[in-house]
């Protein structure tokens, strides 16, 4: 880059994807600068993934023990805390953000912790006061809880918030259905809470496999969580004061379709939006969507030649992995000389409620909108254990392939461990496998898996031809 600069790439947040291309960058010779007004990890490391997924490991324990006396195993009576629970997530937090901060320190690259703006297409501004001139901008400042405005909503709280609760809630009201709502309420059920989920949709998780959504919404009917469909919070407010007369211990909640609750905690899941707000988009010439997402190219190129955007903020695939190969993507081919390109077909995820939703390719509905002949396979399976503890959860398997080719277009699971198993699958998927690949394949007995290579016969066949 020209000495005009001061450095030749100045990355804005320093989440997955903005880490990830300062220290590729970095590895390929370039001045790299990062800033991050928070802690390094982002989202997912922070206040998302990371904390997420321990949570939701604490919270099967209590299944686990219940198990255990049907095996065999002598346990006396359990006891939950929840300030060991914080205490240990925020212990781990502050071991893998210091990892973040020594990969950055290794690689070169010198992060400020300070907020950035744009001035230009050129020219960052720190908080303290500072410019920097940059041949190369990347903004990677992902995306925060979106808010829907009600009266009362300065009561209730959002995801960020959830990790650091002083006191375990015992009655939560979750407002949303998606991924981060389906899976707190959860496991806030399962450490003991009495959940009610809000939907305003006809079902949860929209977006997903019609099958995968009736069968969440029936587990957790069973499991004791109440759902109201076709519905949403109208206000809060607060309810009966705690002792010291200084902030409501409870808030009444009212619904648009005339529910009445009281909660500890109200969870505002209603999705996240572009984190765009104030960097000064509209000075450096950047444009956005009607979300404050920024419209960004295959190869994460603004609507400016020399400022790119990877990950949420973009709002293509709210999904961590998917801002880490973009951030790659980006070093490797602005300052590595290899130039490539990611391939956003067959992205698999996972919902970490329990069980576990995993899922890749098109959903039933989305093959039969493409395809002319679609074969769907579907079995409901009742765990092994299950003879023995008496639970009734019934696992979901379901294979949706092209009539015509026999190649397998979606697969989508409701099990425990599904998120293990659709990263398998997506390799078999994204490498074009058959049905009748499957039926080759040897099971490995007694499984769960084995399932999938026992589905002979489609479930149902629709043909456009």
């Amino acid at each position: 880059m020209s000495s005009e600069f001061d450095v030749d790439l100045f990355v804005i947040g320093g989440g997955s994807g903005g880490i990830r291309a300062a220290r590729v960058a970095a590895s390929h010779g370039a001045r790299v600068m990062l800033a991050e007004e928070s802690r390094l990890g982002g989202t997912c490391v922070i206040r998302g993934c990371v904390p997420k997924k321990l949570f939701v490991h604490a919270s099967r324990f209590g299944d686990a023990l219940d198990e255990a006396a049907d095996f065999g195993w002598k346990i006396s009576l359990p006891r939950f805390d929840w300030p060991s629970l914080v205490a240990a997530k925020d212990r781990e937090i502050a071991r893998l953000e210091g990892l973040y901060a020594q990969g950055q320190s290794k690689s070169g690259v010198e992060v400020v912790h300070s907020r950035a703006t744009l001035e230009d297409a050129h020219m960052v501004r720190l908080a303290d006061g500072r410019s920097v001139r940059a041949g190369i901008i990347l903004i990677a400042t992902g995306a925060k809880p979106e808010l829907l405005p009600f009266e009362g909503m300065e009561l209730g709280i959002t995801s960020d918030e959830a990790f650091d609760l002083k006191e375990f809630p015992r009655r939560v009201v979750v407002g949303g259905a998606g991924y981060i709502a389906m899976e707190f309420a959860g496991l806030f059920e399962a450490l003991g809470s009495d959940v009610t989920v809000v939907c305003r949709g006809s079902n949860v998780l929209r977006g997903f496999d019609e099958d995968v959504r009736q069968a969440i919404t029936a587990s957790y009917t069973n499991r004791g969580i109440k759902v109201l469909l076709g519905d949403s919070i109208k206000r809060m407010a607060p309810g009966k004061a705690g002792g010291d007369g200084e902030k409501p211990a409870t808030i009444d909640v009212v619904t648009e379709q005339g529910a009445r609750l009281n909660a500890d905690q109200v969870l505002m899941a209603f999705g996240r939006a572009p984190n765009t707000i104030g960097l000064g988009l509209d000075r450096a010439g950047v444009k956005t969507d009607e979300k404050g997402a920024i419209i960004v190219g295959a190869s994460s190129r603004t609507s400016v030649p020399n400022i790119f955007a990877v990950g949420d903020v973009s709002n293509q695939f709210k999904l961590t992995p998917v801002a880490i190969r973009e951030g790659h993507a980006f070093a490797d081919s602005v300052f590595g000389g290899k130039p490539w390109r990611v391939d956003y077909a067959n992205v698999p995820t996972a919902v970490f409620t329990t069980p576990e939703i995993g899922t890749v390719g098109l959903t039933e509905l989305e093959a039969r909108s493409q395809y002319a002949v679609v074969d769907v396979y579907k079995a409901r399976v009742r765990p092994l254990a299950a003879g023995v503890t008496g639970d009734c959860e019934i696992a979901l398997l379901k294979l949706v392939v092209d009539g015509e080719s026999d190649r397998i277009l979606g697969v989508h699971l409701f099990a425990e461990d599904a998120s293990e198993m659709i990263q398998v699958l997506s390799i078999a998927l994204e490498s074009g496998a058959t049905r009748a690949d499957f039926m080759s394949t040897m099971p490995v007995h007694p499984t769960f898996s084995e399932e999938l290579l026992a589905m002979n016969t489609p479930t149902v066949r629709y043909d456009r031809r």
